[in-house]
């Protein structure tokens, strides 16, 4: 297999899974700030142009953070982070899902319509003037998950899932782009200072 990185926040989420979990591939970097994900070769690998990507010993290749991860937990069930029974697996999609659409997705074009403007505009449609709403949601729905993290270590309660690593990564990227967390979320900011201590938050910094 290999493992198409570069730069951002989506790469760091898989690294940060494939820390917890053991498992190393083999790396090929991408120049994102080049636009080589937006260039041939690379978009015969991966047409949506995004990283990062995992090609297969098959040749298929796999796009979407989601994707890779399930994958990997499939084929190296040890140290589960997605679940290992239908309830738990269905608890840890719900609380992706969740993560991702309300929080990971309006932050990050909250981030690729101002700041990363310059960067983003000839490489994908962009609204501007949506930024300020786009992170207020962000926001409005990390107040959201501080209230459901009461009284609880992770999101799926004792048990750290993908969703925990989805959720971590972004609001790490959301800090350094201008978008950090409210400190009136106190169960968000000291589950992040626990997601913060872990070996591969670290190694994947």
């Amino acid at each position: 297999m290999k493992f198409y990185n570069s730069i951002g926040p989506n790469p760091r989420i898989v690294k940060m899974f494939m820390h917890e979990k053991g498992i190393t591939v083999p790396f090929v970097e991408v120049d994102l700030m080049a636009g080589e994900n937006r260039k041939e070769p690379y978009l015969a690998k991966n047409p949506g142009g995004q990283l990062p990507a995992l090609e297969l010993d098959n040749g298929m290749v796999l796009a979407e953070v989601t994707a890779i991860c399930e994958y990997l937990e499939e084929k190296n069930p040890g140290t589960p982070l997605i679940g290992t029974t239908p309830e738990e697996r269905a608890e840890t999609r719900m609380w992706t899902r969740r993560v991702d659409l309300g929080v990971a997705e309006p932050l990050a074009n909250g981030f690729r319509f101002s700041a990363g403007l310059p960067l983003f505009k000839d490489r994908m449609l962009t609204r501007p003037e949506c930024a300020d709403g786009l992170k207020a949601m962000a926001q409005d729905k990390a107040s959201w998950v501080d209230k459901q993290l009461a009284g609880k270590e992770f999101l799926a309660g004792k048990r750290m899932s993908l969703a925990d690593i989805l959720l971590f990564v972004v609001l790490d990227f959301g800090a350094a782009v201008g978008q950090p967390i409210n400190t009136d979320n106190k169960n968000l900011v000291a589950w992040f200072e626990r997601m913060k201590a872990r070996p591969s938050a670290t190694a994947t910094a």
